[in-house]
């Protein structure tokens, strides 16, 4: 089997625009939240979100790039840019049928679709839709653009895995170099939902926090107060490369992907399992196929969305897992950056990668009453940033439906 490594970094998140800006202000523990500014939302129950700041797409990309795509996809094409140049990969050294695309998106074009609607019901019945509806909705379109701008011709399509689906792109990508089916990978994720039929339809579900008069303290993983999810949005991209091939070029390496896995709750379409069992087992098969022992993990990014529910079954699966392991510390970044949805996973894999780049475990800000449902023994990092050796560190990415999706890396 080939071995696969992390060559290029990209990220569009609501506490940076690149990767760099990102990673500074997840260890000074800012908050991405605040009152919504896409749409007024004075009448929705939640009122807040971790907005993209300062992102002016005519900056970024064409004209008809942008006339042709929904946020979503305008998101993934700014992400994917960074990390392709970070990469230093010369296209016109390396086989086009060499270098696919495996990206994930949970909602879609939610935005396209929205005014589309809006614009034919309030119209006289005729229907006036934009040749580009359909193109700008469906979500494969993401992946589409990334590699027509690029043009690369290799594998090329987008996982749906609710709010696991960037890791599901990631170990799909990590598995098909692993079999020799590619070279290199664009992969990753992107969400645009915030929106007042996202919005509105998680409030309706009571799974969002409506801490309205406090945003930046509404995202708070496993404190006793907390309250549900704050919505994010953005992207992360990860160019996953052959070993070999990599070495050959010589280009730089962040991490070495050693294991990924993914399990089903087979349990509830919104809930996690209480005890963890799907989590558990997800964790486990990571680790058997990455060939470590859990007391070999050091920094475990965890899925931890905020919700009542959630975080506690998440770390009774990791209790399962890793015991009372010494060694093993924990976090919660969406407390900064909100829940991205299908880009979640993608720009907590890239803090992972940063942590054991430099010895640093970003922090779970607004924790400040745990939670005493909480299993005892595991050490969260809460509210400052850690400095510690990370060897390994896994990503864990849970989703509607059951889904399970772990992905671990490792230093090189």
């Amino acid at each position: 089997m080939k071995r696969v490594v992390i060559t290029g970094l990209g990220a569009l998140t609501p506490i940076g625009n690149t990767v760099t800006e990102f990673w500074n202000n997840s260890i000074k523990g800012i908050s991405g939240a605040s009152k919504i500014t896409r749409f007024d939302a004075s009448k929705f129950k939640s009122q807040i979100a971790c907005e993209v700041k300062d992102f002016t797409p005519s900056n970024y990309l064409t004209h008809n790039e942008i006339k042709r795509s929904d946020l979503f996809t305008q998101y993934a094409l700014y992400s994917a840019a960074e990390a392709m140049e970070d990469s230093g990969l010369d296209l016109t050294t390396i086989d086009p049928f060499d270098i696919g695309v495996i990206w994930g998106v949970g909602q879609g074009g939610m935005e396209t679709f929205e005014n589309e609607v809006r614009d034919y019901t309030l119209g006289d019945g005729t229907p006036r839709f934009s040749p580009f509806f359909v193109p700008k909705l469906i979500i494969n379109m993401a992946s589409g653009m990334i590699s027509m701008k690029y043009g690369l011709r290799g594998i090329n399509y987008t996982t749906v895995s609710a709010c696991a689906t960037s890791n599901t792109a990631i170990m799909d990508a990590y598995n098909y170099i692993k079999l020799g089916k590619a070279k290199v990978f664009v992969t990753g994720g992107s969400e645009a939902p915030i929106t007042p039929a996202s919005m509105g339809g998680f409030a309706a579900l009571k799974a969002m926090s409506t801490r309205n008069d406090d945003p930046a303290a509404a995202s708070r993983p496993f404190d006793m107060n907390r309250d549900g999810f704050v919505m994010g949005e953005g992207a992360g991209a990860l160019i996953l490369e052959d070993y070999d091939h990599a070495v050959k070029r010589g280009a730089k390496m962040y991490a070495e992907i050693v294991g990924a896995s993914m399990t089903a709750d087979a349990y509830h379409m919104t809930s996690p399992h209480p005890e963890g069992i799907g989590a558990a087992k997800a964790m486990q098969l990571a680790l058997e196929e990455a060939q470590l022992t859990p007391d070999q993990v050091d920094y475990l990014n965890m899925h931890a969305t905020s919700t009542p529910v959630g975080d506690v079954s998440e770390l009774t699966a990791v209790k399962k897992v890793f015991a009372d392991s010494p060694n093993l510390s924990v976090s919660a970044t969406k407390s900064m950056t909100g829940h991205l949805l299908g880009a979640a996973g993608a720009i907590e894999a890239i803090l992972s990668i940063k942590a054991i780049n430099h010895g640093i475990i970003p922090p779970t800000i607004n924790l400040d009453d745990v939670d005493p449902n909480i299993p005892e023994g595991i050490h969260i990092v809460a509210n400052q940033a850690l400095e510690k050796k990370v060897d390994v560190a896994m990503s864990n990415a849970f989703g509607f439906g059951g889904h399970n999706g772990i992905v671990i890396f490792k230093k090189i």
